[in-house]
């Protein structure tokens, strides 16, 4: 059944240091379609009553994409693994512009009455934070909040969330066209961050996104401008070093957004590629990364129009990523 499918799905949504650098200036700071945003806020409140254990269990394997386009309209689409892959698409609705995004985090508030989604996003020099209600009727509605400035040399932002178990972390990389890898912490429960440093090494990289959380580290999956894809794990300590380990030496040149989505207790990561110049995208299936031994099952062309300007995750915020 559809609602049920999609309720499950919100809960987990698919379910499949450094050298000290200056960084950017931060401030503190009608007819429903199949799906809908009513479903999905069903599936926020079904989410909010289980323990995450149950929700893992009953998750399907199902990748969320949100992409907000240049029109200032965002779009989603549920992404089910097939040959071809099988798309539910939601209804548009007005997010206002938006260069680059991270990943939305799908959530309810304390006394569970409210269900939205929240995260960061580029638009020019800014950095901003939004909060979208995933309203029971109607379409969602956006607030948006500028954090800082600097960011205008940025072609690409991840973030990472881990809240399994103590200690938890919440860490915002950014790409930068002077080749280096930043990364900042967030300050609590406040959309403020703390710069920590930079990575140096990154030019020749295009785009990334978060494909492990754990207590000790993150770990990112970037492809190249010439078509290589890597993973680097970066470690929670300020001092150590990243690792990087090459997957594959060629063909994810086209690729302008990488999105993840884990698979829950059946293990393995959903992976989409977008390319930009085409509107189109690619869905795989990707074992536990291990360098250039990783096992990779390309599920094929999606169908569906992916024109956004960027694509990110739409996940629940406790969907935990442990592909490596």
């Amino acid at each position: 059944m559809k609602l049920q499918r999609l309720a499950v799905a919100v809960a987990g949504i698919g379910m499949l240091a450094a050298t000290a650098a200056s960084g950017p200036a931060l401030a503190t700071t009608q007819n429903d379609p199949t799906p809908s945003w009513a479903q999905r806020a069903a599936g926020a409140k079904e989410a909010t009553a289980k323990s995450d254990q149950s929700v893992a269990a009953e998750a399907e394997c199902i990748q969320s994409l949100v992409f907000p386009k240049y029109t200032h309209v965002t779009e989603t689409v549920d992404v089910t693994p097939a040959k071809p892959p099988r798309v539910d698409q939601y209804a548009p609705f007005n997010f206002g512009p938006s260069d680059y995004t991270a990943t939305w985090y799908a959530a309810a508030n304390a006394s569970g009455t409210q269900y939205f989604a929240y995260g960061v996003f580029l638009v020019g020099d800014y950095l901003y934070r939004h909060s979208t209600t995933l309203p029971a009727t109607g379409e969602p509605k956006t607030t948006r909040v500028k954090i800082g400035s600097g960011w205008n040399t940025f072609r690409a932002i991840a973030t990472s969330n881990y809240q399994v178990a103590a200690p938890t972390h919440a860490y915002l990389y950014g790409l930068n066209t002077n080749g280096k890898l930043y990364r900042y912490a967030k300050n609590g429960t406040t959309y403020t961050y703390k710069a920590l440093g930079s990575f140096g090494g990154y030019a020749s990289f295009k785009s990334m996104a978060v494909i492990s959380e754990t207590a000790t580290y993150d770990t990112l999956l970037l492809n190249t401008r010439a078509g290589g894809l890597y993973t680097i794990r970066i470690p929670i300590t300020a001092t150590a070093r990243p690792v990087l380990k090459l997957i594959r030496s060629s063909g994810w040149s086209a690729y302008e957004s990488l999105a993840t989505q884990a698979c829950g207790n059946r293990g393995g990561t959903l992976v989409i590629g977008v390319d930009h110049d085409t509107a189109t995208g690619y869905q795989y299936a990707f074992g536990h990364a291990n360098g250039t031994a990783t096992a990779i099952t390309s599920y094929g062309k999606i169908p569906a129009v992916l024109d956004g300007n960027n694509h990110a995750p739409f996940t629940w915020y406790k969907d935990n990523l442990n592909g490596e």
